[in-house]
């Protein structure tokens, strides 16, 4: 029970109850026996109405009527601490995901259902996103029909052991560059295609992303990946605080979207029915949002990213309000746009994802079950781990395309691939 004290006589109908946020947080902690860690400043701050506030069945429910007031939310960490951060608009709490899954699952009951659902979605997330008018405005002329890149740069090709690496630089608008790296099989013949969008780990030069792509180009997959706006080398062109832009959103969707269309239109190496999109973290949010963008893709594989109570943290994932769409979506539901086709969910215990097998998966199985297709996504969760593409998230990658892409597992060796300096694998700014 909260004590009372002399300060609670001048609690009035007159003074609105009302107390200093550091005394009613103290008494909350008491009562319930829990720890406050604090994001936020409570210096001088007071709250009317305190005391009523609490929920005494609930440390929950208190903390969302304390939080509220103040704009703050809280987060659960442990079993008796609570971290009070600001709130965020892309992330939310479990239940609340679950919530949404379950709103959403009343919109459909069968395919058809369902795909009136996916059409407006893909509509009104392109139109919010504003794809087409950043397309609209890049270096692009009409050859043959088809829109066409006009400077497009390609450095020498460098052979490894199985693939070779080949920088890609396409000029975006004046000034403005995607920079990328092609890794293909040494081997000729047609390919499989996986675009690899990046995530907020070190730069896409990283020993680990090197050896993803290297080794998927070893057992007969053209990859290519590319710098995040504001990062690499497009940091020299922007600056690093354009990444924290609406502007990052768009920028990267449409490099991920212009690399797929340049590559199937350009190298004659490509098999235009295995088209691959596979990404970590931010880079599953764009694995996502090209899936739905593009109908090209046939098959998904987004990592340590899925979550239908977390949009992605940053304005490259979350800068343009695609999540309003349909009157409200997230990202599960944004990720079965791709059913029937194979789609491939990495999750652990030590991140966001960690509610996929009881909440994000089962839904995703109810909507490729409209197409009698629950086998063809998957979810390799992994209890131990945490937020980061070790070894277990590549290996789960390479086994799933090799079954949809049909790849050689024989070449699979990360022993064998390369690993190239920053500067070989810039384009412009070294």
């Amino acid at each position: 029970m909260i004590a009372a004290s002399a300060v609670c006589s001048a609690q009035t109908f007159e003074t609105r109850y009302e107390r200093s946020v550091h005394d009613i947080m103290q008494d909350v902690q008491k009562r319930f026996g829990v720890k406050f860690k604090y994001n936020v400043d409570t210096v001088g701050k007071r709250l009317p109405y305190a005391d009523f506030r609490v929920r005494p069945y609930s440390i929950e429910m208190t903390l969302d009527n304390i939080c509220k007031y103040f704009d703050w939310n809280w987060w659960k960490q442990g079993n008796n601490t609570y971290k009070i951060k600001p709130y965020e608009y892309p992330r939310r709490h479990e239940q609340e995901g679950k919530m949404m899954l379950d709103y959403l699952s009343t919109l459909y009951h069968n395919k058809a259902e369902w795909e009136a659902r996916r059409d407006s979605l893909r509509k009104e997330v392109r139109q919010r996103l504003e794809l087409d008018k950043f397309l609209d405005s890049c270096n692009r002329s009409m050859v043959n029909g088809q829109w066409s890149m006009v400077n497009v740069q390609l450095s020498k090709v460098r052979k490894h052991d199985g693939y070779t690496t080949q920088n890609i630089c396409i000029e975006l608008t004046p000034g403005q560059h995607l920079f990328g790296t092609i890794y293909a099989p040494a081997k000729k013949g047609k390919h499989a295609l996986v675009v690899c969008p990046d995530g907020h780990w070190p730069y896409r030069y990283r020993a680990d992303e090197q050896q993803r792509l290297g080794t998927l180009a070893r057992m007969g997959a053209v990859c290519v990946d590319f710098d995040l706006y504001g990062w690499g080398e497009s940091e020299k062109e922007v600056g690093k605080e354009a990444h924290q832009t609406s502007r990052a959103h768009v920028y990267q969707a449409a490099c991920g979207y212009i690399l797929l269309d340049w590559m199937l239109k350009n190298r004659k190496d490509i098999d235009p029915e295995r088209v691959g999109v596979m990404g970590g973290s931010g880079g599953g949010t764009h694995t996502v949002l090209l899936s739905l963008l593009d109908e090209r893709v046939t098959a998904s594989a987004p990592v340590v990213h899925l979550a239908s109570h977390f949009d992605g943290g940053c304005p490259c994932e979350s800068g343009k309000p695609v999540q309003l769409s349909g009157g409200g979506t997230c990202e599960p539901e944004l990720a079965a746009v791709m059913a029937p086709k194979p789609m491939l969910i990495v999750s652990d215990d030590g991140d966001w994802t960690s509610s996929v097998p009881r909440l994000e998966f089962p839904y995703l199985q109810r909507i490729y079950g409209f197409y009698n297709a629950k086998d063809k996504v998957r979810n390799v969760h992994l209890p131990g781990e945490r937020h980061d593409f070790k070894e277990s998230k590549r290996q789960a990658v390479y086994d799933f395309f090799i079954d949809v892409f049909g790849l050689d597992r024989s070449m699979l060796d990360e022993s064998k691939i390369t690993i190239e300096s920053d500067d070989a694998l810039k384009s412009l700014y070294k």
